[in-house]
């Protein structure tokens, strides 16, 4: 974060609540190369936390009352500690206060305190603004609350938050990568038991590419919902062949494909991206360990398309902007990340190629849609903390 924005969000601030903030937090983005919708199904991820972040300034009141302003929204939510409650009207401060109150449920006993929030994440994107903000707020909280939560703990409290004060049954990646992540490298993630490795990814010669299709997603979350309750529907036919299996990521490909018949075709699908996906995944790892960044590539072809066609969760804007990149000299791979619905494509591409990639890409989306899609030239960065 420079220091423009860290002078901007402290005399912010003071403006606000005339007084000095006493603490600076961020937690940044995060970009998922592969292994998408897998988590919540106890599989694997491969993501990287990326160089845009939401920052907190922070100072405890000694009022219990949380007092909430962002400065990319203009407003700002009070609440007092004892009466957290869901409000579609708090929009953005909904994430916050979810942290809060689940981290009251589990015992932890959180101190009033005046908070200003500031991003450059692109909200709606799919880079995880939300799981940005609930990481940042939780890190914010305990430091002024003087708690002690572990980098395994928090992430999970912060899934927690989403899935039952928001109600959206997201998996743990987006909160985990946030928290754990490290420089110049991926976060591999085995989604069941948050064993982690880091794996290095600084090749200087190829950059990763994010181009945000601009689409204001609808419907995304009920969508996604829906997703998950598909493939619970399909352990449970599954468990008929299989006893001892919990979730889909205990089923093999052979496996699935003896037995993938016995389930409806929509079901089918639904199984069959996330089996072959966490087996990419695993395929993939094993290529970055050894620097087969080509071979990597063609794996996040091979993603796309199963989201496409086998998950359909892709849409006409993110297949227009995935194809025109993959046609590009230089373009090792390209596929939709994030849930969905829009939001954004992540591509890898050889850094004498970028301007060209780009160039062509937008030419493309602008011509058949009318809308100038936006590039983010991503850098690998470390999880949350201190400022």
């Amino acid at each position: 974060m420079d220091n423009i924005r860290i002078k901007n969000i402290k005399n912010n601030f003071k403006k606000i609540y005339n007084r000095n903030c006493t603490l600076l937090y961020q937690a940044p983005g995060r970009v998922n190369l592969i292994g998408e919708h897998t988590d919540y199904n106890g599989g694997f991820v491969l993501p990287v936390a990326i160089d845009r972040c939401i920052a907190v300034a922070a100072k405890p009141n000694n009022e219990n009352i949380l007092r909430l302003h962002s400065l990319d929204f203009n407003n700002t939510v009070s609440c007092k500690l004892n009466n957290i409650k869901y409000d579609i009207n708090n929009g953005w401060a909904n994430y916050p206060l979810a942290v809060a109150k689940v981290l009251q449920e589990k015992g932890f006993k959180i101190k009033g305190a005046d908070l200003v929030f500031e991003g450059n994440i692109p909200q709606g994107s799919g880079l995880s603004s939300s799981a940005a903000i609930e990481v940042v707020s939780c890190i914010t909280f305990a430091s002024i609350s003087g708690l002690r939560i572990s980098k395994k703990e928090l992430p999970v409290l912060c899934q927690k938050a989403e899935n039952d004060f928001i109600g959206v049954k997201c998996g743990i990646m987006d909160q985990f990568v946030i928290t754990n992540a490290k420089k110049n490298s991926a976060l591999f993630l085995d989604c069941r038991n948050l064993k982690y490795q880091h794996i290095p990814f600084n090749n200087k010669n190829i950059s990763i590419v994010i181009a945000n299709t601009k689409l204001k997603r609808k419907l995304v979350n009920s969508a996604y919902n829906e997703r998950r309750k598909q493939c619970e529907e399909g352990v449970k036919i599954l468990k008929y062949f299989f006893k001892n299996i919990k979730m889909l990521r205990d089923i093999t490909t052979s496996q699935f494909e003896k037995y993938k018949f016995n389930l409806p075709s929509i079901i089918r699908n639904r199984c069959e991206h996330v089996v072959y996906e966490n087996e990419r995944v695993i395929n993939a790892l094993r290529l970055l360990k050894k620097n087969k960044i080509n071979e990597f590539g063609i794996l996040m072809n091979e993603s796309h398309e199963s989201l496409k066609n086998l998950y359909e969760v892709s849409c006409k804007e993110l297949d227009a902007l995935v194809y025109t990149a993959q046609k590009v000299e230089g373009v090792l791979g390209s596929r939709m990340t994030g849930a969905g619905f829009g939001g954004c494509t992540v591509t890898l591409v050889k850094n004498k190629y970028i301007d060209k990639v780009i160039k062509t890409m937008t030419k493309e989306y602008q011509s058949k849609f009318g809308i100038k899609p936006e590039f983010y030239i991503s850098q690998t960065e470390n999880g949350a903390g201190k400022i």
